[in-house]
């Protein structure tokens, strides 16, 4: 089990491992510390096998990945999977404590074993086939169990983003990855499996529907208006002053007036970056601390925190060829709760046809997130 040790220009220290059945791990730490731990599970070789069906009528890919029907589900705290290993208990981290560890996932959607395929799915001859080919990673944001990303400090948070910005890097990098994607899911309502602080990260091999009509979208209303639809967004909202809910010299955080969730935010660096890796040290320091601010708001504002969905919007790869120089990062946190004891479901409306019927409105949503101060 051997691996490899790293210093980075970021102020963090990552250690690669190997899991027992040959996955990577990677630990990132503040300062220098040994990560020697060897996993002793006896575990086969990982390998998974998943497929890309491309749907002719919406011109998208839709990711098919049976295998992960077996994965762990919300097990008792005592049996989480990540939490430190201990002697009595070995889980998916082999060391005793850890500040930050990222770990190819053991039930990926997408899969690092291609097979060979026909072209296009049986009996249905224009229907696309391909490979599910990605990296799907989990990232643990602390070794404590019952904390929370709210309940970090800002420290944490900052390694978390440096961690965000690295593995961006690597994965980019990779062949054929269009698409880097980070993200955490918050709250057995959202669906989550595993109640251990954690996020994900995505590498898809093409492009997101979300992102190519952003992408469709930013060079569109370039050529309208001769300016980025991102920055002009941002401009209007901190002028209007009504959606926004909190900023400080590097960002702001806003409710979009096009909200679709009963809650939902934008957090958009002042200046233009593209992706995660672009952010320097203070956009990343600044970030921390708006972010913990809003997710603590997110945790007041009903007697229990509401679930979430914090996802980060970053450009394609250049590899696409599609293009990134009006991309501007940003975070898109937003939760199905629209009240204390009641979900935002999404019926016939909304998953029929794609047309969100928004329960609240986003000037109130934004009054009431700003009175949580």
């Amino acid at each position: 089990m051997s691996g490899d040790r790293s210093a980075n220009n970021a102020g963090f220290r990552r250690t690669r491992r190997t899991l027992a059945d040959g996955r990577a791990i990677r630990y990132y730490d503040a300062v220098a510390t040994a990560r020697t731990a060897v996993d002793t599970r006896d575990l086969p070789p990982a390998t998974t096998h998943s497929q890309t069906r491309f749907d002719p009528l919406l011109g998208e890919w839709v990711v098919v990945a049976s295998h992960r029907q077996t994965r762990t589900f919300l097990p008792p705290a005592d049996l989480c999977p990540l939490c430190p290993s201990t002697p009595e208990r070995p889980t998916e981290i082999p060391e005793s404590d850890y500040e930050v560890a990222v770990f190819d996932n053991r039930f990926p959607s997408l899969s690092t074993h291609p097979d060979q395929l026909p072209q296009t799915v049986e009996g249905s001859p224009m229907t696309l086939l391909d490979n599910g080919f990605g990296h799907c990673e989990v990232v643990c944001f602390t070794s404590d169990h019952n904390s929370s990303f709210a309940n970090l400090d800002p420290a944490r948070a900052r390694l978390v983003v440096d961690v965000w910005a690295d593995r961006t890097a690597e994965l980019a990098a990779a062949d054929g990855v269009a698409q880097v994607y980070c993200f955490e899911n918050h709250g057995e309502e959202i669906g989550v499996t595993l109640s251990h602080p954690h996020g994900q990260i995505y590498a898809y091999p093409f492009v997101a529907p979300r992102t190519e009509a952003i992408t469709r979208n930013l060079t569109e209303y370039r050529k309208a208006h001769g300016s980025n639809l991102f920055g002009d967004l941002l401009t209007s909202e901190r002028s209007a002053g009504i959606r926004v809910v909190a900023e400080n010299s590097e960002w702001t955080a806003f409710v979009p007036p096009f909200a679709r969730w009963p809650y939902e935010l934008m957090l958009l660096p002042r200046r233009r970056t593209a992706d995660i890796c672009d952010l320097d040290d203070a956009q990343r320091a600044a970030f921390a601390e708006l972010y913990l601010n809003v997710l603590g708001r997110f945790a007041r504002r009903f007697d229990t925190p509401m679930p979430y969905i914090a996802a980060w919007n970053q450009p394609p790869t250049p590899r696409t060829g599609l293009p990134r120089e009006d991309w501007w990062l940003n975070l898109h946190l937003f939760s199905f709760r629209r009240s204390g004891n009641k979900l935002k479901y999404l019926a016939g409306s909304e998953s029929g046809m794609g047309v969100f019927i928004s329960d609240t409105l986003p000037e109130t949503v934004a009054a009431e997130l700003r009175e949580l101060a």
